[in-house]
């Protein structure tokens, strides 16, 4: 679902998160730093929608420790859920933060945006 495009997120995107990607690769990395930079975990998530890879069902509230290894987040951002008694990674996109602080709120906000609005890594 496209979203109305949102000029001070893009600006925001285009300079903190992608600035200088030129390819799929280093387009991850930055959104990689850039989200490991702006969440400040661990923090609480709601699962938003259930995915075929997750094993979250809607509405079920995870502790996010921080971001997943880099090398799992070439085609997708990923975070660590601590599941059971280890860490589990999962689609950020699939969540929604739960009382979190502005910059975390708002860095998943952008990705959430970027991905909506039809980008990809």
């Amino acid at each position: 679902m496209a979203r109305k495009r949102d000029e001070i997120r893009e600006q925001r995107i285009a300079m903190e998160a992608i600035v200088d990607a030129y390819g799929s690769s280093e387009r991850s990395m930055g959104w990689y730093y850039y989200l490991d930079g702006k969440t400040n975990g661990p923090f609480k998530a709601r699962c938003r929608f259930a995915r075929p890879i997750s094993p979250l069902k809607v509405k079920e509230e995870v502790e996010v420790l921080g971001m997943a290894p880099e090398e799992e987040c070439e085609h997708e951002m990923f975070v660590l859920i601590q599941r059971k008694s280890h860490p589990l990674g999962v689609p950020l996109m699939q969540l929604e933060g739960i009382e979190v602080d502005e910059e975390t709120q708002q860095a998943i906000d952008d990705w959430h945006y970027w991905v909506n609005r039809g980008f990809e890594l």
